[in-house]
């Protein structure tokens, strides 16, 4: 008990004299030991690398959960399901949910109704993108998000330990210059010579001239004096005591310094890591896209082929649409919403200029990609499907699907 009374008293008094020398360094009555510059940069690189992951990290997960409720539970999960040491169970994404509703949608109206069955091929690829969302969300954080937030978890807690220790070495540091300096000022001071009024012996006879009081002090030792002797031997001890604190202080303050430095050194591994785990993040996110868009145009085609099936013999789903100034409307044409189908047999002979009305992206070397807007050659070919023509555009040569053209006259 008493040693841990001890104990706290002398941590109480640390604290005070850190306190002190902390006030008249900002009150500017105190020198400070300055760091040095490759220790200040390192410290300031160290700053930015924490503040910038943590705006980064906070906006991503905003990026990949827009609802803040939602982000605030999905982290109170996630922080659980970590305690427990269980693996967190797959998050059922917006889309999916869509999906599902569709689907549930369609059952009730009739799967074989136009709306009913429109309704099942939708919600089919809302679950597509959706389970695309969720891998992509799990992909980026794991790769992504997880490594930013051990960094500040871990690597800057300790960092910040290390640092607040190096301050407490600093300060201490200080305090020892300080008080050596007060030291050596006091053993300067009683090493000087001594004054008249102080040094007189109490016996003396106050009667006495100023000339033979003078003279007579002039011839007094005051090494004699035993105060005095004491009083000198304790300064000399205390201006050794204060070098040797002095000396303790600047070896625990350098050893703390090389420690420090080491960690804040360690910052440039955490870049690269970083950089790795961006590139996983930016490759991951081009993946989603791209599942996404190849969804979506397969969803598109699929909605097409269902609005333009063929009502009558020999036909040839041409898309227009809606038809626009120049573009050819030929006789027995059925128009679906805004749809317009050639229903005439496109000429297995011949020629003609479209326009592309959707990108459209190549799924083999025997496809011509598209870009909306432009103006192609097109023609046919005998025992071709009639859902596919043969496309021309410069040297490039490929089959395109008709609905995405628009036949021009």
């Amino acid at each position: 008990m008493d040693f841990n009374v001890k104990k706290l008293a002398s941590d109480a008094g640390v604290f005070f004299t850190r306190a002190v020398q902390f006030t008249e360094e900002k009150l500017g009555q105190a020198e400070r030991t300055e760091l040095d510059q490759h220790l200040e940069n390192l410290l300031t690189r160290a700053d930015g690398t924490k503040n910038w992951t943590e705006k980064i990290l906070r906006q991503t997960e905003v990026l990949l959960q827009p609802n803040p409720m939602d982000h605030t539970g999905s982290r109170i999960e996630e922080f659980i399901y970590d305690k427990l040491d269980k693996k967190l169970p797959s998050r059922t994404t917006n889309a999916e949910l869509l999906g599902q509703y569709m689907l549930d949608a369609a059952q009730e109206f009739g799967p074989e109704t136009p709306y009913g069955s429109t309704l099942i091929i939708v919600g089919e690829y809302q679950k597509k993108l959706g389970g695309a969302e969720r891998d992509f969300l799990q992909t980026s954080a794991v790769s992504f998000l997880t490594p930013l937030r051990n960094f500040l978890e871990g690597d800057w807690r300790t960092i910040s330990k290390e640092r607040k220790l190096l301050d407490n070495r600093r300060l201490d540091l200080d305090i020892c210059k300080a008080r050596l300096k007060k030291a050596k000022l006091a053993e300067a001071k009683a090493a000087a010579a001594p004054d008249f009024q102080e040094t007189r012996p109490r016996n003396y006879v106050l009667s006495a001239s100023a000339s033979a009081l003078q003279s007579g002090w002039e011839s007094w030792d005051v090494a004699t004096d035993p105060a005095a002797c004491e009083q000198r031997k304790l300064l000399s001890e205390e201006v050794d005591k204060a070098e040797h604190e002095l000396r303790v202080a600047q070896t625990e303050f350098d050893r703390q310094a090389e420690v420090t430095r080491l960690l804040l050194e360690g910052i440039s591994s955490t870049h690269l890591n970083h950089q790795r785990c961006l590139q996983d993040f930016a490759e991951a996110q081009a993946t989603y896209y791209a599942q996404c868009h190849h969804h979506m145009q397969e969803l598109q085609r699929e909605l097409h082929s269902c609005t333009s099936a063929p009502s009558a013999p020999h036909s040839s789903a041409f898309l227009s649409g809606p038809p626009s100034p120049g573009a050819t409307v030929l006789s027995g044409q059925k128009v679906v919403g805004t749809l317009a189908v050639e229903q005439s047999q496109f000429p297995v002979t011949g020629t003609r200029k479209a326009k592309v009305l959707y990108d459209y992206d190549a799924h083999g070397v025997s496809e011509l990609s598209l870009l909306a807007d432009e103006i192609i050659t097109v023609h046919t070919v005998p025992g071709m499907d009639p859902d596919w023509l043969i496309g021309e555009r410069g040297n490039e040569k490929g089959k395109v699907p008709v609905t995405y053209l628009e036949l021009l006259s």
